[in-house]
């Protein structure tokens, strides 16, 4: 077989490839053998009338897709395999000629980009270390005792922020009930804003049993379109308040919360906890700032074809969590008003962010070449499996014959690894400082533009 193929810009290469009458015809008539059984003629029963006779009959094109697909089911992966392509596209043929020598045809696709490397070791990194402080701690206490305290009714005062209020409401607008403005025992915690703004505010400072009016403004982006910046009256009867009861902070409530027997035993598991998570936080943020720095230093021309393949992914694994919730994401589009282009359109600077971290990390791998031991893989199986829930055999099983994927995904982390080592930790800047900086970055395009 032979191919050929041409390199042109932004990574799309021209499979040039043909082949001979003989084989063209070899392949006819496996399309033939395909597609007999759809063939009719006179004085044949279906599926019984001859090559020859369906070529006359039909005409020979009727068997040129299924043909030329025959083809290149078996030549595009050879040419592929010869001149080692790392096809990031749907392959798209074109067919030049087909005439008594054989067939002429090309197949287009977008390869992965070449690109070179820029200064990987010894970047600087902003980094910031972050500290657990005593508030952090007593942050974390009282909302424990938020979350342990009990409800109790007021019967002496207004509601007030903080309460929860078990209301009756019904809503108005221009004096016409609307759909879904209508509750009945609804418990709703002032100050919580988890209605329109204005509606708690003005529910506070009423007592139980009291009947009242309330006017508020609906938000100029709420979800139903009838409703986006309309005025509205609710008909609002509280019947009961009650206020939160906080346990008191002593050794009888680390007792109850925990397996400590004091207080300071339960500060001091929070302060380690909490230290664990911030180291952990920490870690990972210098990871990410140093291989976004890594990949500053590179120019990449990326193919639109590879960032919409990651959009696609990212797009269905953002289907999947929302369907584990219950979830549709129709409804979900349907319910923030955006269809499924401007859905994927959201995904798509995170996408060539990812795009280009993947090749840079792939490059600088392929330099470094880490060794991936039989500990690396179990290691790497063991928190696999600790993430899914799953036994290290399972994970085992459901990778199957995976195992060159998962050595790649070892030796991208030992790459981020390295690179994080060899980084240099600098002070953050500060954020008006990174204001400025871009204000001044703008200011040179304008110019440069205004020279144009």
């Amino acid at each position: 077989m032979a191919s050929t193929i041409e390199k042109k810009e932004h990574s799309q290469v021209i499979i040039s490839l043909e082949a001979n009458r003989e084989e063209f015809d070899k392949a006819l008539k496996a399309a033939y053998q395909k597609n007999k059984n759809r063939f009719q003629v006179p004085g044949f029963r279906k599926g019984k009338v001859p090559y020859q006779l369906v070529c006359q009959y039909y005409g020979e094109g009727v068997l040129y897709e299924d043909a030329i697909n025959e083809l290149a089911n078996t030549q595009y992966p050879e040419a592929v395999k010869e001149h080692d392509l790392q096809v990031v596209s749907r392959p798209m043929m074109d067919v030049q000629s087909i005439d008594e020598n054989g067939i002429k045809y090309s197949i287009e696709v977008y390869v992965k980009p070449e690109f070179e490397l820029g200064q990987y070791e010894g970047v600087e990194v902003p980094f910031e270390d972050t500290k657990v402080s005593d508030k952090d701690v007593d942050d974390e206490i009282e909302r424990m005792r938020k979350r342990n305290a009990s409800l109790e009714e007021v019967t002496d005062r207004p509601a007030q922020e903080g309460d929860t209020v078990t209301i009756d409401y019904e809503g108005f607008k221009d004096g016409v009930a609307f759909e879904g403005g209508k509750g009945e025992d609804y418990n709703l915690k002032l100050g919580s804003h988890s209605f329109i703004p204005g509606f708690e505010e003005q529910v506070a400072g009423h007592n139980e049993g009291e009947e009242f009016s309330i006017e508020v403004k609906f938000p100029e982006d709420y979800h139903a379109e009838d409703l986006k910046g309309a005025d509205a009256t609710f008909n609002v009867k509280i019947k009961m308040i009650k206020c939160e009861n906080l346990p008191e902070l002593d050794d009888e409530f680390a007792k109850d919360v925990s397996e400590f027997d004091t207080l300071d035993e339960l500060k001091a598991d929070i302060r380690r906890q909490r230290e664990e998570s911030v180291a952990k936080s920490n870690k990972q943020a210098f990871e990410n700032e140093t291989v976004r720095a890594v990949c500053d230093n590179c120019e990449i021309d990326i193919p639109d074809a590879m960032i919409d393949n990651e959009v696609d992914q990212m797009a269905n694994d953002q289907a999947m969590r929302m369907q584990q919730q219950g979830i549709s994401l129709d409804l979900y589009l349907n319910y923030i008003g955006q269809s499924m282009e401007e859905f994927k359109e959201s995904f798509k600077p995170m996408a060539r962010v990812r795009v280009k971290s993947t090749l840079v990390i792939e490059k600088i791998a392929e330099k470094l070449d880490p060794e991936v031991t039989e500990e690396d893989i179990d290691a790497e199986i063991a928190e696999i499996a600790k993430s899914y829930n799953m036994e290290a055999e399972d994970v085992k099983k459901t990778l199957g014959d995976s195992g060159e994927f998962l050595k790649d995904s070892i030796k991208a982390k030992k790459t981020v690894e390295y690179l994080t080592s060899k980084a240099v930790k600098v002070a953050p800047k500060p954020a008006d400082e990174d204001k400025k900086l871009e204000e001044l970055d703008k200011a040179v395009e304008e110019d440069k533009k205004s020279e144009e």
